[in-house]
């Protein structure tokens, strides 16, 4: 800041710091109520749910123990089914175990099988799609 030497550079001086004022009361009343709404409790709730469905580890996650418990579960009903029998409880319940494991242990090979399965479903609807787009294309030029 230089000095000050006569009157009309003070008020000058003045005007300026002012306007200053007035510039960074402005800015933080807006960045006030920022953060009065991003604090409310909705803001809050649906910030963390982004977050959660965001997080590409935790679907994963929560996919791949989907996977595993769909598994074993339904290797427990192949095996055992609905039987009353204590022996095939016990054995429904020990594949459901072992398959709980197996996928718990090597996961690259159920990923390697849902991308099969999933391109063999989507390859199909292509290929369908391409013999009907041929098939539309004939019909206009007849």
């Amino acid at each position: 800041m230089q000095n000050i030497t006569s009157v009309a550079d003070l008020k000058n001086e003045i005007q300026v710091l002012k306007s200053d004022q007035a510039f960074k009361g402005q800015q933080l009343k807006e960045q006030f109520f920022l953060t009065y709404e991003n604090l409310k409790p909705a803001a809050l709730l649906k910030g963390t749910l982004n977050d959660f469905v965001s997080s590409p580890y935790l679907i994963e996650n929560i996919l791949g123990s989907l996977i595993r418990l769909t598994a074993g579960f339904l290797s427990k009903k192949l095996v055992a089914g609905t039987s009353a029998n204590a022996a095939k409880k016990i054995l429904g319940t020990t594949a459901q175990f072992v398959v709980t494991n197996l996928i718990t242990q090597r996961p690259d090979i159920i990923k390697l099988f849902g991308q099969y399965i999933f391109h063999k479903i989507f390859r199909k609807k292509e290929v369908t799609q391409k013999l009907e787009n041929i098939n539309q294309k004939e019909e206009v030029e007849s």
